[in-house]
């Protein structure tokens, strides 16, 4: 079984920074991308950054102010948030694609950590 735990969120001013770090255990073969989604509230779930072999993605809100990262070693992802504004408030959320075994992979979902940045 496939565990991905989230921390790192909280309260933070307008202008501030955070750091969500995602680590993934169980019986794991191969990572094969990691991300981090948000939902605000009232509003769809959507994907703000992500990392995999194709490359990098950010939502266009986030670009040049979240980075995204990874350490392979501790099967771990990060997401580095600048410059934080009050539309980033919501649940942020680590999804990776992960093979527990060679010859299929499937989508898993951490809990979920609150970021709030008031004005």
């Amino acid at each position: 079984q496939v565990q991905l735990v989230e921390s790192g969120g909280g309260l933070v001013q307008a202008g501030g920074s955070l750091r969500l770090s995602c680590v993934a255990s169980g019986s794991i073969y191969q990572i094969n991308s990691m991300g981090w989604y948000r939902q605000a509230p009232g509003l769809q779930r959507e994907l703000v950054a992500s990392d995999s072999r194709g490359g990098t993605y950010y939502l266009d809100a986030v670009k040049g102010r979240f980075t995204i990262s990874r350490d392979n070693a501790k099967n771990t992802v990060y997401l580095q948030m600048n410059d934080l504004k009050p539309d980033d408030t919501g649940v942020y959320t680590c999804n990776a694609n992960i093979s527990p075994v060679y010859y299929y992979d499937e989508e898993y979902w951490g809990k979920g950590t609150l970021v709030t940045v008031s004005s």
